[in-house]
């Protein structure tokens, strides 16, 4: 008589390994959506629609004009909100992640001046949204590592500072103007978005100034990410 090969047990074995296959799919999908998701502050402000860019005259007032400052009650609520992760929708484009922003800042910051030969030459549009944007105190700037304040270009639309950081800020702000819908106040979030990961203390420090709440976490953050 032949022995069988398959037997109940082995049936039995089978199936636990298909299901416990099935278990670990899963639980790698949940991790990778976290990993490559929409970053948090995506939604930090349901409507930018009703923000008057002109009238933002420092960087604490684009920070209450993007993000819902107001309802800030710790450090913890402002990072939660404030500090992205994952790629954002123009990552794959510019090859930058909020999850790495020290080789972003290297990225950007080295774009900035081809970048800006080409915007200037093909879409003058573009160009002059960039520069109303990035010449006025709106904080799209360096201001925390080289005290250019928060006006990060001139009239002409020239980096105010030889840092890194500036350069960096200023090719997020004009990339967007160039080749997306964005409005101004949606550029200015992104670059509030970047600006907070490259000065995490004292950008979420402004928001919790802003705010009034408890300000305990600040000790944990480093006062700036990458060199200047």
């Amino acid at each position: 008589m032949e022995e069988k090969l398959i037997t109940s047990p082995v049936i039995a074995l089978l199936a636990i390994a298909i299901l416990l296959l099935g278990f670990v799919q899963v639980q790698i999908a949940g991790v990778s959506g976290m990993l490559t998701g929409s970053h948090a502050g995506k939604a930090g402000t349901s409507d930018l629609s009703k923000v008057d860019v002109t009238q933002l005259q420092n960087t604490a007032q684009t920070l209450a004009a993007v993000f819902p400052v107001e309802s800030f009650a710790s450090a913890d609520d402002a990072m939660a909100t404030m500090f992205p992760t994952g790629v954002p929708e123009y990552g794959e484009a510019l090859g930058v992640s909020f999850d790495d922003p020290v080789t972003a800042l290297s990225i950007l910051s080295r774009m900035q001046r081809p970048l800006s030969q080409e915007v200037k030459a093909s879409n003058p549009e573009a160009w002059q949204r960039f520069v109303d944007l990035a010449s006025q105190p709106r904080g799209v700037s360096c201001e925390y590592c080289c005290g250019v304040g928060p006006i990060g270009a001139d009239q002409n639309g020239n980096s105010r500072c030889g840092c890194q950081h500036n350069p960096a800020l200023l090719t997020v702000a004009m990339w967007l103007a160039a080749n997306t819908d964005y409005t101004d106040a949606e550029i200015l979030r992104e670059v509030m978005l970047w600006k907070t990961l490259f000065f995490p203390k004292n950008m979420i420090e402004m928001a919790m100034n802003i705010a009034g709440g408890d300000a305990s976490a600040l000790e944990n953050l480093p006062g700036m990410v990458g060199g200047c």
